[in-house]
This record gives structure tokens, C-alpha cells and sequence, in this order.
């Protein structure tokens, strides 16, 4: 009969919770960048809007 080994509740949870981990740092990243790529649009926008009201000197 083959060897099983035991696990420990604490260990076991940790091995779950393990990807969680993973998942919940890729989901921070993807926010953080999403707010830099929202911030990004939101500047060229400005800077459209300002170099349209700027007068042109020749």
C-alpha cells in the first residue's frame, strides 16, 4: 500500500491559500496599472484641451 503523508490543518490551509496569494498581487498590479493608464489618458487630454487654447505666436 502506497504512503500518504499527513498534512497539519495549518499547513493544508496554507497550501490553499497559497494561490490567493498569487492571484490577489496580479490583481493589485493590474489596478495600479489600469490607475497609471487612466492617469495617462486623463494628461494628454489636458494637454490637448491646453494646447488648443493657447494662442499661436508667428
Amino acid at each position: 500500500m502506497a504512503e500518504t503523508t499527513k498534512l497539519s490543518v495549518e499547513k493544508a490551509l496554507e497550501k490553499l491559500r497559497g494561490g490567493d496569494r498569487l492571484k490577489s498581487r496580479d490583481q493589485q498590479l493590474d489596478e495600479k496599472t489600469e490607475a497609471l493608464n487612466e492617469e495617462v489618458r486623463r494628461m494628454r487630454a489636458q494637454r490637448l484641451r491646453l494646447d488648443q487654447s493657447k494662442p499661436k505666436r508667428s
